[in-house]
């Protein structure tokens, strides 16, 4: 028996190998997004009575479609500090965060491909056909379950649209309507998982496990869910453009520090590895005198650190010394 078994073992063992042996297959890159705070200005009403007060669920809703983005993997997501520095930066209000022309211009500065906007049009009880809340929240404290008038059974709804716009052409590549649904009986929309305090009544971390066990929470969650997953089944089916980065030295430290002349306004962003290099001569055409190509040594690699719209900082690695005018890119 054991004789017989062990050509099998060697054939297994020669695949395994084989298999182990084949090149990893490259991997394709992702489209680079960036997710704005969504609108909310239809439903702050409905929001000032589920809390007691006024939250900002279009920041929260966003925080939780970039995470559920960032662990799906289909996008290369900008991280939300980066956007919110840029946003302050830029006095960027409220009213402007469903507007596809102002994204635009937030989504150049970032360097990203796509941004997505969006607004929540239902946030609260679906009493009503309409699917908000209403006046039957009346009596609202802002505590977790405290708020909220009790029902033999409560319905909490929320409906989420959003709009993926394309930096450069400002064209929508992606419309989706997404809607989150939980019903529970004799509870409130905040029963049963909220905790009190800060929380209630200032501002609400809605990626938090204590706001998700609560029926607003569920729905928020599910709509959330069902949109991340309609812009995921679009991915692959939007192109993704490569960034060819050129640029030049502006100022190079004996540490190693180098700061570049180009910045997110050209594709550039924190943990790209470019190549530093220099021109030592020029190949002329002896008829014309036209240059027909620049002969270039390798200097090293430069890793960015630092960006912001016109320029990005990086730390050398190399055996040479970048200088001024030295030429940088990512080919």
């Amino acid at each position: 028996m054991f004789r017989r078994l062990l050509p099998a073992c060697f054939v297994l063992l020669a695949l395994a190998a084989a298999a182990q042996a084949q090149p990893s297959q490259p991997q394709q890159p992702k489209r680079r997004v960036a997710v704005m705070n969504f609108d909310y200005a239809t439903v702050t009403t409905y929001v000032q009575q589920v809390f007691g007060t006024n939250q900002d669920i279009g920041k929260g809703i966003a925080d939780m479609l970039v995470d559920k983005l960032v662990n799906d993997g289909q996008y290369s997501v900008i991280e939300r500090k980066e956007l919110d520095k840029i946003l302050a930066e830029q006095n960027f209000s409220n009213s402007d965060r469903a507007d596809a022309n102002s994204a635009a211009k937030i989504a150049r500065i970032l360097g990203v491909q796509s941004i997505i906007i969006g607004s929540i049009t239902q946030f609260g009880r679906d009493d009503k056909s309409t699917g908000v809340g209403g006046g039957a929240l009346g009596g609202v404290t802002g505590r977790f379950g405290i708020g909220g008038v009790k029902k033999s059974e409560a319905n909490a709804v929320v409906q989420i649209t959003a709009r993926m716009i394309d930096t450069n052409t400002a064209e929508i590549l992606a419309s989706c309507t997404a809607k989150g649904e939980s019903t529970r009986k004799g509870t409130s929309l905040l029963g049963a998982g909220g905790g009190s305090g800060s929380e209630g009544g200032g501002g609400v971390d809605m990626k938090s496990s204590n706001f998700g066990a609560t029926i607003i929470g569920e729905a928020t969650t599910k709509a959330v869910n069902e949109l991340g997953a309609q812009l995921d089944a679009k991915a692959s089916t939007l192109a993704v453009v490569a960034v060819h980065i050129s640029a030049m030295v502006a100022d190079a430290e004996p540490d190693g520090t180098v700061i570049i002349n180009v910045g997110s306004r050209n594709g550039v962003k924190v943990g790209d590895i470019l190549n530093i290099t220099r021109k030592v001569r020029e190949v002329k055409d002896p008829d014309t005198g036209k240059v027909l190509r620049s002969i270039e040594d390798p200097v090293g690699s430069l890793t960015i650190t630092q960006v912001d719209e016109n320029s990005a900082t990086g730390k050398f690695s190399g055996a040479g010394a970048p200088q001024v005018k030295d030429t940088v890119s990512n080919r």
